[in-house]
C-alpha cells in the first residue's frame, strides 16, 4: 500500500476499551459501508465500537446492518463529544483531512495527541495527524482497504455475510459498479470472496440502484431536460440545481447521486460537473472526468476541493450563480487539456 507505515495497529485495537469510527460529511456508500463493516469486524474481535457520522445519509443506504446504532453529530453533538473524549482509539475512514468531517472536525482536532488515530483512506494528499496512516490512492474504495486491513490483522475470517454486505456496498458504489480504472483483479477477488460468504450481490444492487422515489425520478428528469448544459468547445457538461428547485421535488440526501456521471456519459464529453446549492451562500460541487484530465488538481486549484484524478468534490461559500460563472470562466484556460479524443 502507498504511504503505509509499519505500525502497532493490533496493539492499539487491543488496548482500546471503546473504539469510535468516523467518516466524512455527506457520507456516501463507501463511507457508510466501510464504517459499518469495520464496526462489525471489530465487534467480532470483542471490541466495543460506535460509528459517528457528521450528518445523515441517503435512504437507499439505510438497509445496511448497524445503521440504527450510528450517532450523527447534526442530531447529537454533545453525545458525539462525550464518545470521542471517552474513546481509546479513533478511526478516520474515507477522508484525508479533518475538515472533510464538517462540524465534527473541531471535536476530532481536540483529541489529537490525547487519543490515537488510525486513518484508512484512498484520497490523495492525506494529512499527517494520524498515528497510523494507511493510504492507497490506487484503491477503488476505502471498503477494499478495510478488507485488506482485516487481512493485515489476521482477522479476514471474521468477515461474514453481515460485514461483507457493507464492504460490498462500499466497493460497488465507489467503483462505479466495477467500471472505474481503479478496479483491479484484487477488487474482483474480494467481491468473489464476499459472495462466497453469503453476500447477496443482486439484492444489494437492487437496494442501491433500483429503489427510487417518484420525486427523485422527476428531479432527475428535470435536471437532464432543463438544467443540463453542454459546452462542446471544451468537451464539458454540467448540471446545476438551486435550493428552490430541489425543494420543488422534495429533495432528500442522495437524490442527486449519479447526476454528474450522467453528464459525463454524453458522447464527446471529457469533463463534467454538478453544482448543488446547499445553503443560501454555499454550493457543493462534484467533478468527474474521463481520460487524462485531472479533476483533483482542478478542484484543489480553484475550489479548495480535492479527491481522485477522475472524481473530486468541493464546497464553496458563494451563490450558485457565482459558482457557475467561475466554473465557466475557467474552461478556456484548460481548452488544450480538455480537447483530447
Amino acid at each position: 500500500m502507498e504511504n503505509e507505515v509499519q505500525d502497532n495497529r493490533r496493539e492499539l485495537i487491543e488496548a482500546a476499551d471503546h473504539i469510535v469510527i468516523t467518516a466524512h460529511k455527506s457520507p456516501d456508500g463507501d463511507a457508510v459501508g466501510s464504517s459499518l463493516a469495520l464496526l462489525h469486524i471489530l465487534e467480532a474481535m470483542g471490541k466495543k465500537c460506535t460509528v459517528i457520522l457528521p450528518d445523515p445519509f441517503a435512504a437507499f443506504l439505510q438497509w445496511m446492518p448497524g445503521t440504527e446504532g450510528i450517532v450523527f453529530y447534526s442530531e447529537s453533538p454533545d453525545k458525539c463529544q462525550e464518545l470521542l473524549r471517552e474513546a481509546g482509539l479513533i478511526f478516520c475512514l474515507d477522508y484525508n483531512v479533518l475538515h472533510r468531517t464538517g462540524n465534527l472536525a473541531p471535536l476530532l482536532e481536540a483529541e489529537i495527541g490525547k487519543t490515537p488515530f488510525i486513518l484508512i483512506d484512498h484520497h490523495q494528499q492525506p494529512d499527517t495527524f494520524p498515528d497510523v496512516l494507511i493510504s492507497d490512492t490506487s484503491s477503488c474504495s476505502t471498503a477494499q482497504l478495510i478488507y485488506e486491513f482485516a487481512e493485515s490483522l489476521g482477522s479476514a475470517e471474521l468477515i461474514n455475510e453481515v460485514s461483507g454486505a457493507c464492504l460490498y456496498t462500499g466497493i460497488v458504489t465507489d467503483s462505479g459498479s466495477f467500471r472505474f480504472p481503479s478496479v483491479t483483479p484484487k477488487t474482483h477477488q474480494i467481491a468473489a470472496s464476499l459472495i462466497e460468504k453469503g453476500v447477496d450481490h443482486a439484492a444489494i444492487h437492487r437496494a442501491i440502484y433500483d429503489t427510487n422515489k417518484e420525486d427523485r425520478m422527476r428531479l432527475t428528469g428535470y435536471a437532464l431536460s432543463e438544467k443540463l448544459v453542454v459546452n462542446r468547445a471544451h468537451k464539458t457538461a454540467y448540471i446545476s440545481l438551486s435550493s428552490e428547485e430541489l425543494k420543488r421535488f422534495n429533495y432528500e440526501s442522495g437524490d442527486t447521486e449519479g447526476l454528474v456521471n450522467q453528464a459525463l456519459s454524453i458522447n464527446g464529453v471529457n469533463f463534467a460537473a454538478f453544482l448543488r446549492q446547499s445553503k443560501e451562500n454555499e454550493v457543493k460541487i462534484s467533478f468527474r472526468s474521463q481520460g487524462s484530465f485531472n479533476v483533483n488538481q482542478f478542484a484543489r486549484a480553484h475550489f479548495n476541493g480535492g479527491g481522485h484524478n477522475n472524481a473530486a468534490g468541493a464546497a464553496v461559500q458563494e451563490s450558485l450563480e457565482q459558482a457557475i460563472n467561475r466554473f465557466e470562466s475557467l474552461l478556456p484556460t484548460y481548452e488544450s487539456e480538455l480537447n483530447y479524443e
